[in-house]
């Protein structure tokens, strides 16, 4: 597992692939041979001057001229290398990272701080390809293997997105789904400990039910620091209450904020649909409890953040290289424990192990996750990111710049989104969706009558 940085693209290369692409797009322009073979032996010369894997493991074309775009932030999408490494000899998948271009310097003269670092650093007038390797999951499946899990050495685009399945449910790709949060604790950094009681949570739910959510996600403990909440007493506020909202709405999805494996066996117990790992794997056994119960997982990053601490002085290289490294491992590791593939999701954890850069870094290339062909799910309601892009200190206030990183969101491909405020998240959805093709308006009568 790990990070390559190549820089041995330059901009010359750049603008020739981007020639070729305006003057043909054809299939047969794309795949010519002199343009592959130059760009094949960039990567293979970096990756072995790297001693990440060994020449003789990259003997295919690598085909890059299909990936570039006219994008106002991007230069290369990604492409998917197969190939044995070095260390163990076993395959892995390697995914070249779309990279985005440089960033302006501060007018000011001033040095950046935090995350900003490493746009000072780079090197003026190359574009970088950054390479994440993630080891070749094994398919238990029936019939052959998803394309993303072959044993292959083929150059692949990015995976198309799949069908979602929860609980009772399929949605096809285009569908996108409302997550409604219920938080079951006394100091919520929102509604302030509002659906404590079991009859204040249960109206919650039909409220949000009959107000368009698709899912409602009960969790039984504060995100961030606060009073001590053990095991017993998640499972006090969280597993019976499952049970309730089962019996009453058959037929709603019900998912579970958790990271304790315990909490999630008894919840499934009583009928919950999804585990909600937000805390990045840190119990490996809620995986198998999503397995053992056929429920789907979603699989967060949080830059192996400890639950219930907030981010200090954290720093990455590059941030959504660190993310797909991470939900991809969680992810594959998931299917190869059984877990429904089709129940899996990857969420960029928006504020989680991240300063307000990372997370406005991870909105706006969320694209690159969408692009592994897992459902991306989002989490941005009233976030701290939010409240500090635009200066906003109370949670309450910051609905509608939530509503401008869901319409972003939205735009970009993501599918799932927990929310707060349901009838507004789904409007917006709604919107993005007709703007983008994949549903009429409700009403078309201007101009025709």
């Amino acid at each position: 597992m790990g990070l390559i940085t190549v820089r041995g693209v330059d901009r010359g290369d750049v603008c020739a692939f981007k020639k070729l692409w305006g003057l043909d797009r054809s299939r047969h322009a794309r795949q010519r041979q002199p343009v592959r073979e130059q760009l094949r032996l960039k990567l293979v010369d970096a990756l072995v001057a790297s001693r990440e894997i060994d020449a003789d493991s990259v003997k295919h074309l690598v085909d890059l001229v299909h990936a570039i775009a006219p994008q106002p932030h991007s230069e290369l999408h990604g492409v998917n290398v197969g190939g044995p490494n070095r260390r163990g000899g076993e395959v892995e998948r390697l995914t070249v990272v779309r990279r985005r271009r440089q960033l302006p310097q501060p007018s000011d003269g001033k040095k950046c701080d935090g995350d900003q670092h490493q746009h000072a650093n780079d090197d003026i007038g190359h574009n970088h390809l950054t390479i994440v390797a993630h080891p070749m999951p094994r398919w238990s499946g029936g019939g052959p293997a998803p394309a993303r899990m072959r044993d292959t050495k083929d150059v692949t685009e990015p995976s198309p997105p799949r069908a979602l399945t929860l609980g009772r449910h399929t949605f096809e790709p285009h569908h996108t789904l409302v997550m409604a949060i219920i938080n079951r604790t006394p100091d919520s950094f929102y509604d302030g400990g509002a659906n404590m009681a079991d009859a204040d949570a249960l109206e919650a739910v039909a409220r949000a039910i009959d107000a368009g959510a698709d899912i409602v996600d009960i969790g039984g403990v504060k995100a961030g620091p606060g009073d001590v909440v053990d095991e017993l007493e998640e499972l006090r506020r969280v597993a019976g209450f499952v049970g309730q909202v089962r019996a009453l709405h058959p037929d709603v999805i019900i998912s579970v904020d958790t990271w304790r494996a315990t909490v999630g066996r008894a919840a499934c117990q009583e009928g919950a649909d999804l585990m909600n790992d937000a805390w990045g794997g840190v119990d490996p056994q809620l995986a198998e409890v999503a397995a053992e119960f056929g429920a789907g997982l979603v699989c967060t990053h949080t830059g192996g953040a400890t639950p219930r601490t907030r981010p200090h002085r954290v720093a990455y290289d590059d941030v959504m290289a660190d993310i797909l490294t991470r939900c991809l491992t969680e992810a594959e590791r998931a299917a190869n424990l059984g877990v429904r593939a089709d129940g899996i999701l990857i969420d960029p954890g928006h504020d989680f192990g991240k300063n307000t850069r990372h997370s406005l870094e991870a909105t706006r290339r969320l694209d690159e996750m969408v692009d592994t062909g897992w459902p991306v799910l989002v989490s941005l309601s009233r976030k701290d990111f939010v409240g500090e892009a635009l200066g906003i200190a109370v949670p309450a206030e910051r609905l509608v710049g939530t509503l401008a990183a869901t319409a972003v969101s939205a735009w970009l491909g993501a599918r799932v989104y927990r929310v707060h405020d349901v009838a507004q998240t789904r409007a917006v959805l709604d919107m993005v969706a007709s703007i983008r093709g994949d549903r009429p308006p409700a009403l078309a009568r201007r101009g025709l009558a």
